[in-house]
């Protein structure tokens, strides 16, 4: 039986951690591929938890995450037990939200965030267009230490044509002006698909958020394909933070983990 679409995992409570207030975070997306290496050769989701646990990033923003396949676990011996998304938080982010957009006989596929603060809530979109090509937005609200306000959290991975990605961007924007308006910080993270940044640039203009590698006018970093990354398809857009410093993880051993790369910054509480 194929579990629900949306889940939520959060510390049991009393087991927060120190309240210390927290001005600076280190946020990362990677659309892992389902835990397979580039063509599926190769199950690789024991070597992914062990390079992300390695990266140590706050908030974690992940695409194509097999939430349950009936049939890996079947062939698979060291086929994880539970979700992806609860395998790879193991140990490092107490706080985990999936929503699965594929869903079919054997098991379902989708988004997922992986927090070390607490998610207050999570919401999943399907925003897909297409039957064969099922895509959505996980919103999450995190609170975030020594925060007046929490933080916005969304993992999106986008439609593979331009005029999809404008409609589930204007949705999108439509959606978080709505909940979170005016400066609240916020992150968007995810595979956009963007080939010419069209959609993002509607992002970045309508909600007034930065990318993190291309800033205010710039272009946002190659992603794809890992072992030598030509197109720009992956993305980070932050609001209310100052950009300390952010990096493309491309190569071996990231290439043999995923098709594409993995994103990471280093922000800071603006």
């Amino acid at each position: 039986m194929v579990k629900p679409a949306v889940t939520r995992k959060a510390r049991p409570a009393g087991d927060s951690p120190g309240r210390a207030p927290v001005q600076r975070l280190h946020v990362c997306t990677y659309n892992i591929h389902k835990g397979f290496s580039q063509f599926k050769a190769r199950m690789m989701i024991h070597e992914l938890r062990q390079r992300l646990h390695g990266l140590d990033p706050d908030i974690v923003f992940l695409q194509e995450v097999q939430g349950l396949h009936a049939g890996h676990a079947e062939r698979h011996h060291d086929w994880p037990a539970e979700g992806q998304h609860d395998f790879l938080a193991e140990g490092v982010w107490p706080d985990t939200a999936y929503g699965g957009n594929a869903i079919y006989d054997h098991g379902h596929h989708g988004n997922a965030i992986l927090s070390r603060f607490p998610i207050l809530s999570s919401h999943n979109e399907d925003i897909s267009e297409l039957k064969f090509e099922r895509r959505g937005m996980l919103h999450t609200v995190v609170d975030v230490p020594g925060w007046q306000v929490p933080l916005h959290c969304v993992c999106v991975h986008l439609g593979l044509t331009a005029a999809a990605r404008r409609r589930q961007m204007i949705s999108l924007a439509e959606h978080l002006e709505e909940v979170s308006p005016g400066d609240t910080p916020l992150i968007i993270a995810g595979d956009f698909n963007d080939w010419h940044n069209r959609a993002g640039n509607l992002i970045a203009e309508r909600l007034g958020m930065l990318e993190v590698f291309g800033g205010a006018n710039g272009r946002p970093a190659r992603s794809f394909p890992a072992k030598l990354p030509m197109f720009r398809l992956d993305r980070i857009y932050v609001r209310g933070f100052a950009i300390e410093r952010s990096e493309v993880h491309f190569g071996a051993p990231w290439s043999k983990i995923s098709d594409h790369a993995a994103l990471s910054a280093h922000i800071q509480i603006a």
